[in-house]
């Protein structure tokens, strides 16, 4: 399907189910090292984030000596393809679309995740049913309050909210809306 933050992303048809799922392979660099630590806090903070509409699905994780496997809910194709294909969504479309970005990044924000990389190319769309719903959770991080120093190159730079831009390293949610 295409490749996230720090793994290759393939489709697969489950054998029991005959449903399709996205599967996220991600490398295992060093058997030392264990699992990464970015790919603990994906599925740690994915967990908590079980059952929104409008945040993607994790149905499983497992690993082998070599990859860690995490097994997505599988959409059509991600809002920047859409817009391609489709070209510009206008009126309801388009107010129902953002509504349900707002709701996903809202119900990120209550349970205290920063996504941290919002661009269209991490907003997956369901063509049939126009439901978005937001993914790659690779860069989100639980914050606190008051708010710790983060990185900065987080984002991508076309993306980036202007505080980032800046050079600011403390920083919050609003960024997530930028």
């Amino acid at each position: 399907i295409g490749e996230g933050t720090y793994g290759m992303v393939y489709r697969a048809k489950c054998r029991r189910t005959g449903e399709y799922v996205a599967i996220k392979k991600i490398k295992i660099l060093h058997e030392d090292d264990g699992v990464p630590s970015t790919a603990l806090r994906e599925i740690s903070l994915l967990k908590d984030l079980d059952g929104h509409a409008n945040v993607v699905r994790l149905h499983n994780v497992f690993s082998s000596r070599v990859y860690l496997h995490l097994v997505f809910e599988c959409l059509d194709m991600d809002l920047r393809m859409y817009l391609k294909r489709y070209g510009p969504l206008r009126d309801a479309p388009l107010r129902s679309a953002a509504y349900q970005c707002f709701r996903g990044i809202e119900f990120c924000h209550s349970r205290r995740t920063m996504h941290r990389d919002l661009k269209p190319q991490n907003v997956l769309v369901d063509v049939r049913n126009m439901r978005l719903v937001l993914a790659d959770f690779g860069l989100a991080r639980a914050y606190s309050v008051p708010l710790k120093v983060y990185t900065h190159e987080v984002v991508t730079l076309w993306y980036r909210a202007p505080e980032i831009l800046l050079g600011q390293r403390k920083y919050g949610p609003p960024m997530d809306i930028w």
